[in-house]
């Protein structure tokens, strides 16, 4: 039961008590009490008490809700800034990531060297002629930085993906001609060669070339067929290095 039926109901009992036994008189304003029997005169007096209570207690009501509401409000804009600044937190964390791996990579690149120089070393024996081509093999390696040379099959194998630099060198006499290729994987890159020539002196030659290469890219020198070189320990030689990673 609600407030106003409470005060119409306690209004209606007192009237009727008032008829009752002529004690009591109301007026047409329910808040104006001219005349009534002492116990229903404090029961109104203790409803209206009462009633001002009841409204303050509503109020304090209305109040707490709205700050309950205010609050819930500042807690969700707290948990929006909570998480967008944990999105910050994460978008930073994968920067600073990219970063240190950009760093790693670069201190990689700059660790990288490949530096290589080898000499046919046959002592003073010729190498061929023959009637085929041959892979050259240099077998007095002076210089190996990067294991990328091997001794045992005269291939170059290219550890990085990078800009090369390679030369090739031979000596030879004029009783036969003299024919060298340098090839990246199946192509030929260089080459270097004379002709045979019974009036010539003994001859050199040789030639160079930057080569772009991939990790796992071969580079070898073959001796073109019917021709020949010097195998001495100082005179034909193989030679490169990484200028650059990529």
């Amino acid at each position: 039961m609600n407030l106003t039926m409470l005060w119409f109901v306690l209004l209606l009992c007192g009237l009727i008590s008032a008829q009752d036994d002529g004690t009591a008189t109301v007026t047409e304003n329910p808040n104006e009490i001219q005349s009534c029997s002492p116990d229903m005169c404090d029961l109104l007096v203790e409803f209206g008490a009462m009633r001002e209570k009841l409204r303050a207690m509503e109020t304090r009501l209305e109040d707490s809700e709205t700050r309950l509401r205010n609050s819930e409000t500042r807690l969700r804009n707290s948990e929006t800034r909570l998480r967008n600044s944990e999105t910050r937190l994460n978008e930073s964390e994968t920067r600073l990531r990219n970063s240190e791996n950009q760093i790693l990579e670069l201190r990689n690149k700059e660790g990288t060297k490949v530096i290589f120089s080898a000499v046919v070393g046959r002592g003073d024996k010729a190498i061929g002629p023959f009637n085929t081509d041959i892979t050259l093999i240099y077998r007095r390696v002076i210089t190996n930085i990067g294991n990328a040379y091997s001794q045992s099959t005269g291939i170059f194998t290219a550890p990085v993906a990078g800009v090369y630099y390679f030369n090739i060198f031979y000596h030879a006499g004029r009783a036969h001609a003299s024919g060298l290729h340098l090839y990246k994987n199946s192509q030929v890159m260089v080459m270097t060669g004379h002709q045979q020539s019974d009036n010539d002196k003994p001859d050199n030659g040789g030639n160079a070339v930057f080569l772009q290469l991939q990790r796992g890219d071969q580079v070898y020198v073959r001796l073109v067929a019917n021709a020949y070189v010097w195998g001495s320990d100082y005179d034909t030689t193989f030679n490169g290095f990484l200028v650059t990673q990529i």
